[in-house]
């Protein structure tokens, strides 16, 4: 049973600030939820019992709205000497996440009308004799506010690729990943990519396609977006 996730909180959000104004991104309100919430109540539904949340823009902020989050149980990971990114924020925390396979997700999406079934998918499809990390995968047909044209293809065996034939899927922010990836390393500075290309190589990354709604809130237009769907979805 994975039960532990890391949530990645702690990014400086500076193409947000004209939504966010002083606020760290992961505070701001959608449809009168935090992003951070958002994500918490997924991991909550999901069965996740512990979260460990990085912090360093506005820590004071972020340590006030966590102190008031009762499930899961929340353990702070800081970081406001020096911003980790999100691999290196994954490696900072490894002493809270434990030495199994832990739950990893960002706070810029949102997978709203499905209860728990992103997080019980991907546990469900876990097979750790097999892979090293197994990423939530997006049609681009089911995006909103995403302008990009995917990031990974997927082979037959469920194996990801930055670049092989077929349909190409959008990263939704959240995945299984395995600590072994960097067992043994000193924490340092850099992306959670690195930890993909070494499973890649390894034939070890492989993906999951979701069949539910993926909301990405990068800019306005996408918050604009969500926040009217999320309000039409609850009227």
């Amino acid at each position: 049973m994975i039960d532990t996730a890391m949530v990645l909180a702690a990014g400086l959000g500076t193409r947000f600030r004209e939504v966010a104004g002083d606020r760290p991104k992961p505070l701001v309100p959608v449809a009168g939820r935090p992003l951070l919430d958002w994500v918490l109540a997924m991991l909550d539904d999901g069965g996740v019992k512990r979260a460990v949340v990085n912090i360093h823009y506005q820590p004071e902020m972020m340590r006030a709205h966590l102190q008031g989050i009762e499930v899961p149980k929340v353990d702070i990971s800081d970081e406001t000497t020096a911003l980790m990114e999100t691999g290196g924020g994954l490696m900072k925390a490894t002493p809270l996440l434990g030495e199994g396979p832990v739950f990893c997700t960002n706070t810029d999406a949102i997978m709203p009308f499905e209860g728990g079934r992103p997080v019980e998918a991907l546990r469900s499809a876990w097979h750790d004799e097999r892979m090293d990390a197994l990423l939530l995968l997006i049609p681009l047909g089911q995006t909103s506010g995403y302008k990009g044209s995917g990031d990974f293809t997927l082979d037959t065996d469920g194996r990801l690729s930055w670049s092989g034939p077929g349909e190409r899927f959008v990263y939704s922010g959240l995945q299984i990943i395995h600590p072994r990836l960097w067992s043994g390393l000193r924490p340092e500075a850099q992306s959670t990519t690195v930890f993909w290309n070494q499973a890649m190589a390894a034939g070890r990354l492989c993906g999951l396609v979701y069949d539910g709604r993926w909301m990405h809130i990068g800019d306005r237009p996408g918050f604009d977006r969500a926040v009217e769907e999320l309000e039409g979805h609850a009227a």
